[in-house]
């Protein structure tokens, strides 16, 4: 049976519940009420506040002032700015030789907001002035922070900025003490405070052309960024309830998760390493046994968070080429500073596959069942993310006409948000650098992806459908 809609008469509706209410305009019976403008989704919120970041930076960065030398082109400011804004560090300008000072700054600038987020800052800001938020201010808030409820959300906002504001501290206060004998005060606080809020924030942006290659064998540089990294990447709410643990007694079934796959994965990731560049003369060959295991657990940690590297990746075989990959592909853990399709999507599908195979109804992680919408929705992101990752590498391959893999791996590090990069010919900057204006912009594409999440972006560009009030026959299809 189908129900046809009709519009509640004008003189039963209240002119305070009418938008646009004109008591002098007499309304005709059948005369449509005016309603309020669409309402933007979060989704489409966290979308345009993200955009219109990028847009503001990319203006600065495209200024004379940023540029050491030449000013930057307006794709590769505008690259750049996506870089930073995401957390990204893939680079089409060297940043240390290339931006001058401010341009520099700008870079920071970004990478701390971009790292934050737009509406965390906007919340704290309008906080601070007494201002109230709405409910839909909330639930923006909750998608910008990809956290499961709305309850204590301004708290949890001021605990991240706590939390940043100690982490970033206390490595840039390290790695001052230890490059000030090298570089003197001023320039070893801003080289320190640089690389702590770009290691914390896993953007991967160094202001050293080779990355921290030159730092391979110091203990202290690698320790500092490890633990940036590790901290950043982990999200915040698991560093809530750690830090509540000793009150607590008790973490989630998320936290437990997150710290668990993490760790699995670091090991793991160390091990392949040793295994297959271990007699490579370009990498690990060669290099005293304490050094090999630092260089293989710092360059086992950031494919999954930030693009630092002390390690050159061109110079991998392509084995463990392919093995970064899928590391970041996995990605970092939800409300972090990472990106990826995440670690706790990854064992969601893992769990599902599992019990699939086991003739399970139903997957289980901890004791604790999944429920049903959670594992299709981590299904989906895994397969937005593959499809367009190889969608992207695709025309890439036929716009740049480069090799299979070192496209691969860049298209892959975009949406990772991580800027690793195999390079070419020994230059600083990445493969984007020497790509096309197309090739550059189908990598922000990718980039922007991946920082906004495949199936935010997905929700924010589509068109919400009715609820529909037909439900067709169940069609029988074979699978497998």
């Amino acid at each position: 049976m189908r129900f046809r809609q009709y519009e509640i008469p004008p003189e039963f509706v209240s002119p305070k519940a009418s938008v646009g209410y004109n008591p002098q305009i007499r309304r005709s019976r059948f005369m449509p009420v005016p309603v309020a403008s669409r309402q933007f989704s979060p989704a489409q919120l966290l979308a345009f506040s993200i955009a219109g970041l990028i847009a503001a930076g990319t203006l600065l960065l495209w200024l004379p002032i940023s540029a050491a030398r030449e000013p930057l082109s307006l794709v590769d400011a505008f690259f750049t700015s996506t870089s930073a804004v995401c957390v990204t560090g893939l680079i089409v300008v060297d940043t240390p030789v290339d931006l001058s000072t401010f341009g520099q700054l700008v870079v920071l600038l970004l990478i701390q907001i971009g790292g934050l987020g737009y509406m965390s800052i906007t919340t704290v800001v309008a906080v601070a002035l007494g201002k109230t938020l709405t409910m839909h201010e909330r639930l923006t808030l909750q998608e910008a922070l990809n956290v499961q409820t709305k309850e204590g959300l301004v708290r949890f906002v001021f605990s991240v900025f706590k939390l940043t504001l100690v982490f970033e501290l206390v490595g840039a206060a390290v790695l001052t003490a230890r490059w000030l004998g090298e570089m003197g005060a001023p320039r070893a606080m801003y080289y320190a405070l640089f690389h702590s809020v770009s290691a914390f924030n896993n953007a991967g942006f160094a202001l050293f052309s080779d990355s921290l290659m030159g730092f391979r064998g110091d203990r202290l540089v690698n320790l500092v960024v490890i633990g940036l990294l590790v901290a950043g990447g982990i999200g915040f709410v698991v560093l809530t309830e750690l830090g509540a643990w000793r009150r607590t007694r008790r973490l989630s079934v998320h936290t437990s998760l997150v710290l668990g796959m993490t760790s699995a994965l670091i090991v793991l990731a160390t091990v392949v390493i040793l295994v297959l560049e271990s007699g490579n003369p370009r990498t690990l060959a060669g290099l005293e046994p304490g050094e090999r295991l630092l260089a293989a657990l710092f360059q086992a940690i950031t494919p999954r968070t930030a693009g630092f590297n002390t390690l050159d990746i061109g110079a991998m075989t392509p084995a463990s080429q392919f093995f970064l990959m899928i590391l970041m592909f996995i990605g970092a853990a939800p409300g972090g500073t990472g990106g990826g399709v995440k670690i706790t999507t990854f064992a969601i599908t893992v769990a599902a596959l599992w019990a699939t195979v086991r003739g399970m109804e139903e997957a289980s992680i901890f004791k604790r069942r999944l429920a049903p919408a959670l594992v299709a929705r981590a299904f989906f992101i895994a397969l937005i993310a593959f499809l367009a990752l190889n969608g992207v590498a695709a025309l890439l391959l036929v716009i740049e006409g480069r090799e299979l893999l070192p496209t691969l791996f860049e298209t892959t590090s975009a949406f990772g948000t991580v800027g690793l990069s195999m390079g070419e010919g020994g230059a600083p900057v990445s493969l984007s650098g020497h790509f096309s204006d197309a090739g550059k912009l189908l990598i922000v594409a990718m980039i922007f992806m991946g920082r906004v999440g495949p199936l935010t972006l997905a929700v924010a560009i589509a068109r919400r459908g009715t609820p529909a009030r037909i439900r067709y026959p169940e069609g029988k299809v074979l699978v497998g």
